[in-house]
């Protein structure tokens, strides 16, 4: 019996990726991932950002393998052990320090939704106010009160009941002519305005599903001065937009503010195993003990191989100045194909994009990539963003075979004559 076979019988309905890929997967090592027939396809998803430092990175590899066979501890809870020490240490050292922060970490349940409910009733409790910003296009989970902050109308359409709890703002840009942080801090002055009893205000520095909008550092800086005056936390969602995927560790180094509050997740561990975390400022960090407890928080496979991604990439600063010359190149190519077609450039560091106009068009390129062994996926209100994420790790002749490879489908479609514009969202961001 054929794998296709199990899943077709066994496989729920809820599933995406698998319906536009069709193939098996076998094995990945490092920038590439193999089917089961032994093809190999240039691997742009990255395990929708898990993987930012390419398959099965030998070093994290090894480390895991040992600390398994030495019968390391697997199943740790909240307890204290040694594999959670390591990776605190190494975090505190060349993440925290290095930058001047100050966050307790909060180990959640192993997704990067519930790193977003942490972080939505912390701040409700600090605060003791109850409603959240969120904004346009946003996406920060599927669970009920990530949800709620989640803009797009496919993930929230059957679960309306109950979303609530949430005020939604325009993202910057996503008006024309329209101050959307002039616009949120008249609202905070108006008492007839609705927006009141405001805990905090959360937002992705590049809205990775929401198509690929980049937060200016002027609007971020605005917000952080309006909630400052206000009594308002800021909560930046890192989990796709961190660990080096948009330049610096942090993506809101770039933007020159400081979070109350930062939720992580995708490629914290590394290696693509789950661990999520939540940041918090110490004296925001007003839990009770168990207050918001999870069986599978603090995986010790994730720490160990986190405090080997954290001192093999994070250790001497080369990692960023490396990805800052890599994305250049992203960005050059997807300009100059983007002037060929009047299309539209979007995002910035290894999380760029190119708008093609509509999700039939988009559907079509990506299927023309991944026939012609390269995998990606599309993003955006009707999924018309070709979405580029590729490990950081990649070799550079790899990099420009795989934007070649793009290029050759963008050209092959745009060249085909006009699409149909039908609303067609292609596979989701998990």
């Amino acid at each position: 019996m054929s794998a296709s076979d199990v899943f077709g019988r066994l496989d729920s309905a809820v599933v995406s990726y698998s319906r536009s890929t069709k193939v098996t997967w076998e094995k990945g090592r490092g920038h590439k991932i193999f089917d089961a027939s032994g093809k190999s396809y240039l691997d742009f998803l990255s395990g929708c950002g898990a993987l930012n430092y390419g398959h099965n990175d030998p070093d994290m590899r090894d480390a895991l393998v040992s600390y398994i066979t030495d019968d390391g501890i697997t199943m740790g809870m909240d307890f204290f052990f040694e594999a959670k020490a390591g990776f605190l240490e190494s975090f505190e050292r060349h993440i925290l320090q290095p930058r001047g922060l100050d966050y307790r970490l909060q180990f959640t349940g192993p997704t990067g939704t519930n790193a977003v409910e942490a972080a939505i009733k912390i701040a409700r409790k600090y605060t003791n106010k109850a409603n959240i910003i969120s904004f346009t296009n946003g996406f920060h989970g599927c669970t009920l009160g990530a949800l709620a902050l989640t803009a797009n109308e496919d993930y929230r359409a059957s679960f309306q009941l109950g979303l609530s709890g949430t005020h939604r703002l325009p993202f910057d840009g996503y008006a024309e002519g329209v101050d959307s942080a002039a616009l949120f801090d008249r609202m905070l002055k108006d008492g007839s305005s609705g927006l009141d009893n405001t805990a905090a205000v959360i937002f992705e520095s590049v809205q990775g599903e929401g198509g690929l909008n980049v937060a200016s550092k002027q609007w971020a800086q605005k917000i952080e001065s309006i909630c400052r005056a206000h009594g308002i936390l800021i909560i930046v969602d890192d989990i796709q937009t961190g660990c080096g995927r948009t330049g610096p560790f942090f993506s809101f180094e770039s933007l020159g503010i400081t979070p109350d509050i930062v939720t992580m997740s995708k490629a914290i561990s590394g290696f693509g195993l789950p661990l999520a975390l939540t940041l918090i400022r110490p004296d925001v960090d007003v839990w009770s003990p168990g207050e918001h407890t999870g069986t599978f928080r603090g995986n010790a496979h994730a720490c160990i191989t986190g405090k080997v991604m954290l001192d093999k990439f994070w250790s001497d600063g080369q990692t960023p100045d490396r990805t800052a010359t890599l994305a250049t190149i992203i960005e050059t190519q997807l300009q100059d194909l983007a002037g060929k077609y009047g299309l539209r450039k979007k995002g910035r560091g290894f999380l760029q994009g190119l708008n093609v106009g509509c999700g039939v068009t988009a559907r079509k390129v990506q299927t023309a990539c991944f026939s012609k062994g390269l995998l990606l996926e599309c993003c955006g209100p009707e999924g018309e963003i070709i979405k580029l994420l590729p490990p950081l790790t990649i070799p550079q002749s790899a990099l420009e075979a795989g934007l070649g490879i793009l290029r050759d489908a963008v050209i092959e479609v745009i060249d085909a004559g006009p699409v149909t514009k039908t609303a067609s969202r292609s596979v989701v961001s998990a």
